[in-house]
């Protein structure tokens, strides 16, 4: 037996001890990495963050002096209230509809026996990976037809649709986890199917609503493409695509105005992380519902 066929027929060791000092000889290794990789992302939001508050932002890293709101007031002066409003609409308009219809989507294909019911998932599924672009074609082919261009709400439907397959998977999941004892101890007590939903089911299940909800306004709220084609009305422009405008708009990009518009096109985002963490983090809770 050579030498290298001994080493390898020896037994790993499952001391304790040992592996503790192999782990704590990787600890500083995976800190380092950490620590590069946190800097990689931090460093571009530090640069966006200085350079809104610096009249005079160039494409270096370096502190305003002084601070001043300036590029905040222009910003808002070139259009980027009213672009950032039209965001809140279309994301919020698509977010309603696409997690209104995935709910009950949702229920029923975890509640109920429907044919082909497991092709129809793998549909879904499927769905969730078609790019915007293979669809954007026919979609303004129909828009054409219909009369429905530079409209807002239309706008937001298609955005909407776009998140639905993935909110279904998603919600079904969910709704899957739900104890059956407590629809069936509702529907003993008469209770019909939509009173299930938004009696029982509904209320166990906020936290995978939020996240749907959650993903589907991060969704549309940075989509650019569907509402660059589909709405061509100056007043309707969002954020994303008004970003977009502004910087192409000026013969040479003035960094700090589009840091303050990048800045401030974030602000709703990190709004609503915060205000829907508090519900996140509650996670479910049906242990004790079900006695045995």
């Amino acid at each position: 037996m050579s030498a290298d066929q001994a080493v390898a027929a020896l037994p790993e060791t499952t001391d304790p001890v040992v592996v503790r000092r192999r782990r704590s000889a990787a600890r500083p290794v995976l800190n380092v990495l950490m620590l590069v990789i946190g800097l990689v992302f931090l460093l571009p939001l530090l640069w966006l963050i200085l350079a809104s508050f610096n009249p005079r932002a160039g494409d270096s890293l370096a502190l305003p002096h002084p601070f001043s709101i300036l590029n905040y007031h222009l910003a808002f002066h070139a259009g980027a209230g009213a672009a950032i409003g039209n965001s809140l609409y279309l994301a919020g308009v698509s977010t309603v509809i696409a997690t209104a219809v995935s709910t009950m989507a949702g229920f029923m294909l975890a509640r109920r026996r429907i044919r082909f019911k497991g092709a129809f998932l793998v549909l879904i599924l499927f769905l969730t990976g078609i790019p915007v672009t293979l669809l954007l074609i026919p979609t303004y082919q129909i828009f054409v037809s219909l009369a429905w261009l530079n409209s807002r709400f239309y706008t937001s439907i298609v955005l909407a649709s776009m998140s639905v397959p993935f909110s279904i998977w998603l919600l079904k999941n969910f709704i899957g986890q739900v104890p059956r004892e407590f629809e069936e101890a509702a529907a003993i007590e008469g209770a019909g199917e939509i009173s299930i939903l938004f009696r029982i089911v509904i209320p166990l299940i906020i936290p995978g609503i939020l996240v749907s909800a959650i993903l589907t306004f991060i969704n549309s709220w940075g989509a650019f493409l569907i509402p660059l084609v589909l709405d061509a009305n100056p007043a309707d422009t969002p954020g994303a695509v008004g970003i977009y405008q502004f910087m192409s708009a000026n013969g040479q990009v003035q960094f700090g105005q589009l840091a303050a518009y990048s800045v401030l096109f974030s602000v709703p985002v990190i709004i609503l992380y915060l205000i829907s963490s508090r519900w996140l983090s509650g996670g479910f809770s049906f242990a004790g519902g079900v006695k045995g």
